[in-house]
């Protein structure tokens, strides 16, 4: 994470999301002077608000989260007498940038991947507000003693990973003058010093070329031989090239390089395939840099494709490279990459799943029938005889024998545990 002194760049955090809790369904009967046989007209509760992610252009990087890393919606009021329903909870909408992957933060697992300008995915849904003892007038149950509980929101832990949405990413060694470059072509305003790992974090610089269309290019912090496993600086900011259309490859023509123009090249590329090997599909431009200092011999050690060296200081060359720079951006664009979006649905299960815990415990897996358990008033009497009809009807019974459940053996059904009795 870019956490530098001061730093307003920060691209991963965690985040605690939680939906808010249902309202109570009432419990309730009319009562008036001339109704003497008033039925039942206990209100539902209200449902309480989800928490969802929004990719928003205007959010530029994480920090917001870092420091306030919760977000939880509000509840749903309960139901009351009249048939009067609980207010439902407004929904939670957290704006992240563009370019955010969402993972599961104890798993790892990729949840979402909000690209573009109003993806939205939900990352905790709310709870069910209660029926009122309402619902339940049947013919078998005329006078209903019981109503739904609200349902407890979802919660949990996400890490968000920030990876910039650019049209040109700049690749090179520490020091290649990357920074001075990205100055020179925008409005950019990197740090610029004459020591290794200048650039903290990447920078992004929007460059306009006369009569031509405008592009985003990212300042990526400097690679070394190593980086996709761990070295140096710049293997947290690999993740940034991953969404670039063109690499333009800079080649440190400077008498103290680290290795002449064709073993940085090597390197260069070694570590862009050793993150992601497709990454060397993407068109690329190379050329050498700091030709102001350049002896012949290194302008000559250039690979024969390379485009002419340029020096970020001096301006030399870099007209003829933003004009080609952009010719390039074009030609990705008219041909855009798939950028899939790496949503995880949850299946929806036609059949109830039993699984035997570690501890030997046989637990009914399915979120359908355990939301039905939670609503539920386990104290009251006729609510558990509506609550064990209600499971037989959903295929409970029949998914713990199938299971191979036997007499005596505890079974777990959401925040109800009890033993198992056939029939």
């Amino acid at each position: 994470m870019s956490q530098g002194s001061g730093s307003r760049f920060v691209d991963e955090c965690g985040l605690n999301v939680q939906g808010g809790n249902g309202g109570a369904g009432s419990v309730s009967f009319r009562r008036e002077a001339h109704v003497p046989k008033g039925g039942p007209d206990g209100g539902d509760g209200g449902d309480g608000g989800n928490v969802w992610l929004e990719a928003d252009h205007n959010v530029a990087s994480l920090l917001a989260f870092r420091d306030h890393p919760h977000r939880r919606a509000g509840d749903g009021t309960h139901g009351s007498g009249g048939k009067r329903h609980g207010r439902a909870a407004e929904d939670v909408v957290v704006k992240v940038p563009e370019g955010t992957t969402v993972h599961d933060l104890h798993s790892g697992e990729v949840l979402a991947d909000l690209l573009q300008h109003g993806d939205r995915w939900l990352g905790a849904e709310a709870g069910h507000g209660g029926r009122g003892n309402a619902k339940f007038l049947s013919n078998r149950r005329r006078a209903p003693s019981f109503a739904e509980q609200g349902e407890v929101g979802e919660e949990r832990w996400l890490r968000l990973e920030l990876r910039l949405m650019a049209d040109v990413a700049l690749v090179g060694f520490p020091n290649v003058g990357k920074s001075t470059l990205i100055s020179r072509v925008s409005a950019a305003k990197p740090r610029i010093a004459d020591y290794p790992f200048t650039t903290l974090e990447p920078n992004l610089g929007v460059v306009n070329p006369d009569g031509r269309p405008g592009f985003v290019v990212a300042d990526i912090p400097g690679l070394i031989e190593g980086a996709s496993e761990g070295r140096g600086l710049g293997h947290q900011f690999l993740r940034h090239v991953e969404r670039a259309r063109v690499l333009l490859v800079l080649l440190d023509l400077a008498p103290n390089a680290l290795g002449n123009p064709k073993r940085q090249l090597e390197v260069l590329l070694g570590e862009l395939s050793a993150y992601q090997p497709d990454l060397l599909d993407r068109p690329r431009l190379v050329v050498g840099s700091r030709a102001d200092v350049a002896e012949s011999s290194a302008i000559s050690a250039l690979p024969p494709d390379a485009g002419p060296a340029i020096s970020a200081m001096t301006g030399e060359g870099l007209d003829g490279l933003v004009h080609a720079l952009a010719d390039l951006v074009v030609q990705a664009r008219e041909a855009p990459m798939e950028r899939p979006a790496m949503v995880v649905h949850r299946p929806a299960t036609e059949d109830v799943t039993v699984e035997r815990g570690e501890d030997g415990t046989w637990e009914v897996a399915d979120r359908r029938v355990a939301r039905v358990v939670n609503l539920n008033d386990l104290t009251n009497l006729d609510a558990l005889d509506y609550l064990e009809d209600r499971l037989k009807r959903m295929g409970v019974n029949r998914a713990l024998s199938r299971a191979g459940v036997r007499d005596g053996e505890p079974v777990r059904i959401g925040r109800l545990e009890f033993t198992y009795e056939q029939d």
